[in-house]
């Protein structure tokens, strides 16, 4: 069997930043999306450096340089390019010097904290998939009064609504009147996983707020504003050449990073956390 040449259009239109590998689909089945000249409506085609492609008329040009960024997302916004409910979206936020990106992984409307943009869906996927095995850390206000042993189910991981959660570490912060400050790591994030996990236990959270992804810290980021990571970083810790390029072989090999030395698209509301 001849095996096919190129990469799929949805591949390449996600690693230039026009939209997250399924967003791609999407368009491509719309007719938005000609390859020399001529508008395609599947998906199963595949395209080499020399085709032309457009996307709603416009060419899609080279390849920008892989570029991610830091976003203390705000509570009260929908992570996603638009919403059907009318709600404000993390994307209506961004600042107009920014080029198109799209988020990787997300947030729900009630959450905030760290959130990272890139204009890059092939990182956007790297990253979000859950054998990368980079931690995610949040601080969470609960309300109730847990002690040592309230979380220990949490440690050995539980059923909650017939899904199964994979362990997670939380350590009680301090009490502060009726509620209490914890903070949570896990390695995966589903559909409001903590959220869900804490009720599980007999807790609510009013407050949750995503303060690390992999070697990422949102630090000292005020809400609302967004700050690049610097080529550097990008090249240490997710192993992008100087053209921007990422190496499949090399993210193979590259241990995931514990600590950084500097401190999905869909529409609806949902998150993982």
């Amino acid at each position: 069997m001849t095996e096919a040449v190129g990469e799929r259009i949805a591949k390449v239109l996600a690693r230039h930043g026009v939209a997250s590998r399924r967003e791609a689909e999407r368009m491509i089945v719309a007719r938005r999306v000609a390859v020399n000249g001529k508008s395609i409506e599947s998906p199963a085609l595949n395209v080499r450096e020399t085709d032309s492609i457009t996307v709603d008329g416009k060419a899609l040009g080279s390849r920008e340089p892989t570029r991610v960024w830091l976003y203390n997302k705000p509570r009260g916004l929908v992570t996603s390019t638009r919403d059907e409910k009318g709600r404000p979206t993390v994307f209506d936020s961004l600042p107009d010097t920014l080029p198109r990106v799209v988020s990787i992984g997300r947030l729900d409307i009630d959450s905030e904290g760290l959130l990272l943009l890139t204009n890059d869906g092939g990182i956007k996927r790297r990253l979000e998939l859950p054998s990368t095995g980079w931690v995610r850390k949040y601080r969470v206000r609960l309300h109730g009064w847990p002690d040592k042993n309230s979380f220990a189910p949490l440690a050995k991981g539980i059923d909650v609504d017939g899904e199964r959660f994979r362990p997670m570490s939380v350590t009680l912060d301090r009490q502060q009147g009726g509620n209490a400050w914890v903070t949570v790591a896990l390695r995966e994030g589903r559909n409001r996983e903590i959220r869900r996990a804490m009720e599980a236990v007999g807790f609510s959270v009013n407050r949750l707020i995503r303060v690390g992804y992999g070697p990422f810290r949102l630090g000292k980021l005020p809400p609302g504003e967004v700050t690049e990571v610097r080529p550097r970083v990008l090249r240490d810790q997710l192993g992008v050449d100087g053209a921007g390029k990422v190496s499949d072989s090399d993210s193979r090999k590259r241990k995931v990073p514990r600590r950084s030395r500097r401190g999905n698209m869909r529409t609806g509301d949902s998150g993982d956390a």
